[in-house]
């Protein structure tokens, strides 16, 4: 896995940030089947930094916990077979890797949620996580079964890197 993190907060997370990232990813990317080697790009930023990108992109001018920006067009949740056919779209020539897409997060709302649901800040960076590679992957919460069925697989991925509450 390519991994880029930037950090764009004055609010420091004290703890290894990147590590979480990448064990969660990795651990989301297995838990869905990804027969791929991944590029992925995440931003940690502020409130007031993802409630311009929340304007711009989906015209909600309010701050988020965490925005995801799929590059795949996926017609069923977690099949990725159909990248292939489009090679020159999905993958980086250089390294061959899959340009998953884009996360951004807020790390005023990782500390905001962290205290306001009794766990850690690990926790809920690594659930945040979780949650946008889910997306990134094809999946979504817009209905009623769509939403248990990612909230069972959140716990999933989380449980088994060892992210407990």
């Amino acid at each position: 896995m390519t991994l880029t993190v930037e950090y764009e907060a004055e609010a420091k997370l004290d703890l290894p940030f990147e590590d979480i990232i990448r064990d969660v990813a990795e651990g989301a990317l297995e838990y869905v089947g990804c027969p791929y080697e991944v590029e992925l790009y995440v931003l940690l930023t502020d409130n007031e930094g993802i409630r311009a990108i929340n304007l711009d992109t989906r015209g909600i001018d309010a701050p988020t916990d965490v925005l995801s920006f799929p590059m795949g067009d996926f017609e069923t949740p977690g099949d990725f077979g159909p990248l292939e056919e489009t090679p020159e779209e999905y993958f980086n020539p250089d390294s061959g890797e899959l340009m998953l897409g884009d996360i951004v997060i807020s790390v005023d709302k990782v500390k905001e949620q962290a205290k306001e649901y009794g766990h850690s800040e690990r926790r809920e960076l690594a659930f945040l996580v979780a949650h946008s590679i889910l997306h990134l992957s094809g999946y979504d919460h817009m209905e009623e079964e769509e939403r248990t069925r990612m909230e069972d697989m959140q716990r999933e991925i989380l449980e088994q890197r060892g992210y407990r509450r």
